[in-house]
């Protein structure tokens, strides 16, 4: 009898290792096709936050626990280029979530929008504008596709910016002016950007180079939270808004190293940008990035060499969805094997990864027992 429940127990235990291989998917990572035709391009790593229900600010010591941590530090107005500094303060980056697990939209528990607020003041201290800059912690975020879904302050004077960054020559951004909007014309530019080398000969005036687009957005960006993507490949960056295609660039601009991203509210005067200060305090928010990546770190690229074991499974890629906010890897089944996640922060969403398998095992260990 012993024997037999013993052989059982080994073959239960046989039996969860290999449902468990069986059950991984995208163990070789997240995929995009940027036009119809082309190949796959393949990410091996991700990093999702769901801010409208992750506490990024929640006064954990641990600095950048979550992958992101608020920033702190000032610019002169000789280095920001505009009359007054700028001053980045860690509480003008809030956390406003939404008790309930499964609603993604409404106010949060603090008032207003949902998500990571982002907060320009009104009032100058000591020559500065005070604002906001959440960055990860990691510079490891090479070639991939980074989503943020943001609704931008409608109060004119601030410049509202989602970006890649490695240096002032290497940098790929997203910036909204908050003065340029017009509501009464239907005139909502966003400005896309590669800082570098050129820009910066040209006194950082990517305008005057070939990295630098405005594009008038279909949309209010200020009424509802939209979906803005950047697409950092090897040979050229590409520009989204709610996954339809703003324009790409190419050349000597493309960054050549890994970097982070980061996210940003700021105004310094400047007439040419973000003009401002704005008269009263403007808060943009940000209710999610997902990134989906090359890691640049060699401990993650040896999970990836681990967890990677055939890529020809039909299930070892998977494709990144567009046009949908709420979906995340890192809530479904077995789909972040051997990732790093931060996507979760005590929100209360309950995970149920597990209860596939733990039905099959259960199933099993019965019938196991009654051999």
């Amino acid at each position: 009898m012993l024997y037999g429940t013993m052989a059982s127990l080994r073959s239960l235990a046989s039996l969860s290792i290999l449902i468990g291989f069986v059950l991984a998917d995208c163990e070789c990572g997240y995929s995009i096709t940027t036009k119809p035709g082309e190949g796959e391009y393949v990410f091996t790593d991700l990093l999702e936050s769901d801010f409208v229900h992750l506490d990024i600010t929640d006064g954990t010591p641990e600095y950048g626990k979550y992958g992101w941590a608020p920033q702190e530090f000032d610019m002169s107005s000789d280095v920001a280029r505009g009359p007054y500094g700028e001053s980045f303060a860690p509480h003008n980056v809030i956390s406003n979530n939404i008790a309930d697990a499964q609603t993604f939209e409404g106010s949060g528990v603090k008032g207003g929008d949902a998500g990571l607020n982002l907060i320009v003041n009104s009032e100058i201290h000591n020559g500065m504008v005070t604002g906001a800059d959440m960055s990860t912690t990691v510079l490891q975020y090479y070639h991939g596709t980074f989503r943020a879904g943001i609704k931008v302050t409608d109060i004119p004077g601030t410049c509202s910016a989602f970006f890649w960054y490695m240096n002032d020559t290497q940098e790929i951004d997203i910036e909204f002016l908050s003065s340029e909007f017009n509501k009464r014309n239907s005139t909502f530019p966003v400005n896309l950007v590669l800082q570098s080398k050129e820009s910066r000969e040209a006194g950082f005036d990517a305008s005057k180079t070939d990295g630098f687009k405005k594009i008038n957005l279909p949309f209010d960006p200020t009424t509802e939270f939209h979906e803005y993507r950047i697409d950092f490949l090897p040979d050229r960056v590409l520009f989204y808004a709610d996954a339809e295609l703003l324009t790409e660039m190419n050349g000597t601009g493309v960054p050549s190293t890994p970097g982070n991203l980061q996210l940003s509210h700021w105004s310094n005067g400047n007439g040419g940008w973000s003009r401002g200060p704005p008269k009263e305090d403007a808060t943009t928010t940000v209710s999610y990035v997902k990134a989906y990546f090359n890691s640049s770190l060699e401990s993650r690229q040896q999970d990836y060499r681990i967890r990677c074991k055939d890529p020809s499974s039909p299930t070892a890629v998977c494709a990144i969805p567009d046009k949908n906010a709420t979906f995340f890897f890192t809530d479904m089944h077995n789909m972040t094997v051997n990732q790093t996640s931060y996507h979760e922060n005590g929100s209360g969403r309950t995970r149920q990864w597990w209860s596939p398998l733990f039905a099959v095992v259960l199933g099993t260990s019965a019938w196991l027992s009654g051999l």
